[in-house]
């Protein structure tokens, strides 16, 4: 026993070789200095046993008083809460040992404390041992009895160890070896029983030779009449096939079919050749069960069953509301909830007391059950993917002919030859849209009810293979984003028909455009071959025809019809995007008979046609992304991208193509620029029939656009319109004042009154700041208008005004008037369109790489009545971008009116100094008469008849500010032109001056008919001087000398003091002319002596004038 437990209790390791403590009593055995790992785990204590040696408990010797110097020294006392719950595990620990394993941990614990070297991994026991042995003062040689003592400890607490466990050791032995012994028992008997198995199967392999045969015998007949009862059976299939599928109980057929076919196969019913027939018969029965189910599908999936009709008429009544054809439409329960009440997990049945076509969706899950267990689905869902065009063709092409029939072609609101470009009533906008809506409707509510249809068909499939676990099959779901792209052609194709018009595609293709030749000539590529163009009863087109048609037949039969064959005709068939160039050649379009490929368009197509195609497309849209599969390949978020490419691609090119065309209609009628007749039901004043035009158009289009997402591309198209609309009445505003062409001079190509109202120079730039000045002053200034007089007349004095400088057309001037009010009136009006909006998308920013901001576009916000009706606020979305542009319209539609107000106001003035100067000038009318004269001079009559010609024109067109505006300062103009330019008449005698005055008081009594207040009271008394001689000249400057050394009382100026006396003063420069005007005659007599005599007498006089005057 001791040299059993050799090994095992060496360091604690079973497989360390050599020694170890085999003979327990030799106490002074040397320790082995090469174990490994005392401080390792090793050591640790197994698991509690019972003390079986209760007498074992003997105590560790006591330590030295060196080696406890040396721990207490060398160990510092670790801190109480680390010595607790060491205290602790030690007390667990001691609780679960053993009195054995108890003096082990306590003999480990002295070797660590002690002699912690030898518990090191490279620990060297020869080191050690020298230490030992070494008796100087840095040995140990005075712990050698120490060490001893541990060792025995050691070998003590060993002995314990294998004490107490060598009893386990040898029971287990014993138990061993009689486990042993049962099992070599158990192999004995298990040979003697195979041994007997075998004697006894060689027993009963030995049969009688008679019972084999009569068994033989009895195995053919059950199969005999095991056949007979299947012939039996298989005689009645056919009568139960057409049972079942006259009954429509197409999984009861199937499974008949079924069953009849793997009976077929049987190896037994090979060799009956009367069941050739009907083996024949269920094979084609199998293609013709698949046919009809597939059949039955397209009766269901696309409204053909008459079960169908009362789903689709429920989904139009509730999509519009304008909708009054199906009121009389069962209401039925949403889609949703037909949808979860199904059981997809389940299998269907058959019911075979109802009607299995009642209910359409039950039906569909029925159909494809019965194709997969007749397995034909694949199949199945590739002929559906195929005839799914043609389907949704037949569907839209029946609901057209059935709108076609229920609305008369006069009640549409149709204008044909307008070519799109004619803005609506509103009772011709409510019969297009009872047309468009009830077509729309009708056809979305077959479109949603075709898609729910397809859901069910898509989830029955799903299902199937969910129960099935075949997998995620693309090739059996992919079916619904089929029929979202053939919708989304459709769809494009109606916005398409009803938006734009073959005539805008041809007048855009053919019209001048940037970049064309010269002459407007277009390139090469716009006489391309067209299908259209081509001869269809030409020998040679009619034997390729032919010769194509036999290929398609034999390649695929039934793809085309044999109508042409029977027939004997030659008909060609137009690609869809010919149909235009189609049109172009053989005038057809609206209301014409349709071609191959397209739709017949039930109302004349027009950019307006969006604001009513749009709200049900929307509205179809919203609900078809409650059908789509959840897990289909089809992202909801998708659906009406297709819109933003029309948005982009079709429409605002036709909506920028209609407005051009429209706003040029417009701007090139012959009376554009003439007064509107019904002006009184829209303005206050007389406007331009073209601006009441062109505002409509706007209206129009702002309306339209209320209607449909705003887009702010589509809003700059109409302030693009509006800039193109300011650059044509500017251009009209420059004819008008533009002399022609025998007028015009190499200098100045416009008219006085234009050059001071545009100021283009600085020759007027006084003159245009004064009468800004006076327009924007709330009250007349009478300095800005005696400023005004000035610049003007010395203006005209140093550049004489010709007659082509004037303004001759009284219709002109009613055209000016007219630009002005119109002016205003827009700017008023587009003003109320105005209308700022945030984070509004912008199709131009997509096509660039600016930042898109997110917004949902097509989203219905508006009522689709909206489109039908005239009420309701207009206006114009724009963002902080492009309403500055906006701004900068209305500001150059306010310039304009501006112009043309500074014309009319120049315009008289320049009239009155132009006539004045040749009433003034000797040359065409002297004032050195021999005779007197009772009749004021024609230049003054004609002055005075245009004067109020043309104060009728502008109060019969402008309101009373801008006619005051004109008026006021007429008369000042006149009294300072007459007084400034006296010296112009020289020379003048009385008679002359007698006929001055004359003029003067035929001047002031028209004035007082244009002007309030006005009078020539001091060109008169001017005058009046002159016939009282030099003499009283001089007098009135003594008066007036005497008259400004007079002190003004306070609050009041000298103007006002001079008004209130009546009293009117001169200038010396005034005077001083007169002066000399009163000596002209005598200073042209041809005698020099006079001449003489009246220059002292005129320089005597003027020295006391000038006394006088430079007194004041």
């Amino acid at each position: 026993m001791a040299n059993r437990y050799g090994q095992s209790y060496r360091n604690g390791n079973s497989g360390g070789g050599g020694g170890g403590y085999g003979n327990l009593s030799r106490q002074d055995e040397e320790y082995d200095p090469y174990g490994e790992g005392y401080g390792s785990d090793r050591y640790a204590p197994p698991p509690p046993r019972t003390n079986r040696n209760p007498n074992s408990n003997a105590r560790p010797p006591p330590l030295p008083s060196s080696s406890l110097r040396s721990a207490s020294s060398s160990n510092a006392p670790p801190p109480r809460s680390a010595q607790r719950s060491e205290r602790a595990m030690m007390q667990q620990r001691t609780a679960q040992e053993s009195n054995a394993e108890r003096e082990m941990g306590k003999v480990l614990e002295l070797i660590k404390q002690d002699w912690p070297a030898m518990c090191e991994n490279d620990c060297i026991p020869v080191q050690l041992a020298l230490q030992l042995l070494d008796s100087s003062s840095v040995g140990r040689a005075r712990d050698y009895p120490h060490f001893r003592q541990t060792h025995q400890y050691l070998q003590d607490s060993l002995k314990k160890i294998v004490h107490e466990y060598h009893q386990g050791f040898n029971s287990s032995i014993g138990t061993f070896h009689k486990i042993q012994g049962s099992i070599q028992a158990s192999q004995k008997k298990v040979r003697s029983l195979k041994e007997s198995l075998a004697t006894s199967k060689t027993a009963l392999c030995t049969t009688d030779p008679e019972l084999k045969k009569l068994h033989a015998t009895s195995r053919m007949y059950d199969e005999v009449l095991q056949t007979l009862n299947e012939l039996d059976d298989l005689r009645t299939v056919p009568d139960q096939l057409e049972a079942r599928i006259s009954e429509k109980r197409f999984l009861t057929a199937v499974e008949v079919l079924q069953t009849a076919l793997r009976k077929l196969t049987k190896p037994e019913l090979d060799g009956i050749g009367a069941l050739s027939d009907l083996r024949s018969y269920l094979a084609n029965q199998e293609t013709a069960l698949m046919d009809i189910l597939v059949e039955e599908l397209h009766e269901h999936l696309y409204l053909k069953s008459p079960y169908c009709q009362e789903r689709w008429q429920n989904l139009a009544k509730h999509h519009g509301a304008m909708n009054e054809a199906y009121q009389d439409a069962a209401n039925m329960a949403p889609f949703h909830a037909i949808f979860d009440s199904i059981d997809w997990d389940r299998s269907v049945a058959e019911d075979p007391q109802k009607n299995p076509e009642a209910d359409t969706f039950y039906y569909v899950t029925l159909l494809v059950e019965s194709l997969n267990r007749l397995g034909r689905l694949e199949a199945a869902v590739d002929t559906l993917k195929q005839r799914l065009p043609v389907e949704l063709f037949s569907v839209v092409t029946e609901t057209i002919n059935d709108i076609d029939q229920k609305h008369p072609s006069s009640l549409r609101g149709g204008s044909n030859g307008s070519n799109g470009l004619h803005i609506y009533g509103q009772r011709e906008t409510r019969m297009r849209a009872d047309v468009i809506y009830d077509l729309l409707w009708t056809l979305y509510g077959k479109f949603e009810a075709i898609a729910e249809g397809h859901r069910v068909f898509h989830e029955s499939i799903k299902a199937l293979i969910r129960r099935e676990g075949a997998g995620n099959n693309i090739a059996l779901l992919g079916s619904f984003k089929e029929l979202w792209n053939l919708y989304q052609n459709e769809i494009r194709s109606l916005l398409h028909n009803y938006v734009t018009t073959d005539a805008d595609v041809f007048q855009y293709r053919s019209s001048p455009r940037h970049g064309a030749g010269l002459n407007g000539k277009m390139d090469a590529r716009e006489h391309l071959f067209k299908f259209s163009e081509a001869d269809a009863k030409s020998a040679e087109m009619t034997t390729e025809y032919e010769a194509l048609d036999n290929i398609i037949q034999a390649a695929v039969p039934g793809l085309t019809s044999n109508t042409r064959k029977d027939n004997k005709k030659s008909t060609l068939v137009v690609p869809r995007s010919e149909v235009a160039a189609s049109r172009k050649s053989t005038g057809a379009g609206y209301g014409s008979n349709p071609i191959s490929g397209t739709y017949k368009s039930l109302v004349e197509p027009s950019v307006f046609n969006m604001s009513l195609l749009l709200p049900p497309t929307l509205v179809f849209l919203q609900r078809l992304k409650n059908i789509v599969p959840p897990g289909s390949d089809l992202a909801t978020s998708t659906l009406t991208s297709f819109l933003d490419n029309f948005l982009v691609n079709v429409f605002q090119p036709q909506l920028d193509e209609t407005l051009g065309k429209l706003s040029d209609t417009v701007f090139g009628e012959a009376d554009a620029f003439l007064q509107d007749p019904g002006w009184a039901y829209l303005a206050k004043r007389p406007i331009f029939k073209g601006t009441t035009a062109f505002f409509t158009v706007i209206t129009a289009f702002c309306r339209m656009l209320g209607t449909i997402p705003h887009d702010q591309s589509l809003s700059r198209l109409i302030i693009t319109q509006m800039t193109r609309y300011y650059e044509r009445c500017f251009t009209w505003y420059k004819a008008l004042v533009t002399k022609t062409q025998e007028e015009a001079s190499t200098s100045e190509e416009l008219r006085a009154s234009a050059l001071m109202a545009l100021n283009p120079d600085e020759n007027y730039n006084e003159v245009h700041k004064t009468v800004m000045g006076l327009w924007n002053s709330e009250t007349p200034d009478l300095k800005l208008l005696e400023q005004e007089a000035s610049l003007l007349i010395a203006q005209t004095n140093e550049r004489k005004l010709e007659a082509s400088d004037i303004i001759q057309d009284r219709d002109t001037i009613s055209s000016l008037c007219l630009l002005y009010t119109s002016m205003k009136w827009l700017t008023v009006k587009v003003l109320g369109l105005r209308h700022i909006t945030r984070n509004e998308p912008d199709s131009a920013s997509a096509r660039s790489n600016l930042p898109k901001p997110e917004k949902k576009r097509w989203t219905l916000l508006n009522d689709p009545n909206k489109a039908t009706a005239e009420e309701g606020p207009v206006y114009l979305p724009m963002t902080q971008e492009t309403v500055q542009f906006f701004d900068g319209i209305l500001a150059s539609y306010e310039e304009l009116a501006s112009i043309a107000l500074r014309t009319l106001h120049m315009e008289v003035r320049c009239r009155i100094c132009h006539s004045l100067h040749i009433a003034l000038s000797p040359s065409t009318a002297p004032y050195l008469l021999d005779q007197d004269v009772d009749e004021p001079d024609p230049e003054i009559l004609s002055l005075n008849a245009e004067m109020i010609a043309y104060d009728e024109i502008t109060t019969r067109f402008l309101r009373e500010r801008e006619v005051l505006f004109i008026r006021t300062g007429l008369g000042l103009l006149i009294n300072s032109y007459l007084i400034k330019n006296a010296p112009m008449v020289a020379p003048m005698n009385s008679r002359g001056c007698a006929r001055m005055q004359l003029n003067i008081l035929v001047l002031q009594q028209n004035l007082k008919n244009i002007e309030d207040g006005v009078d020539l009271l001091r060109a008169l008394r001017y005058f009046g001087l002159f016939d009282k001689g030099p003499d009283a000249i001089v007098e009135k400057a003594k008066e007036d000398s005497l008259a400004a050394r007079t002190p003004v009382p306070e609050g009041e100026d000298a103007e006002s003091e001079k008004r209130k006396k009546g009293d009117v003063r001169f200038t010396y420069d005034e005077l001083n002319a007169l002066l000399e005007l009163c000596y002209s005659e005598q200073l042209a007599d041809k005698e020099r002596g006079v001449s003489g005599a009246a220059q002292r007498q005129m320089a005597e006089k003027g020295l006391a004038l000038s006394e006088y005057m430079w007194q004041s």
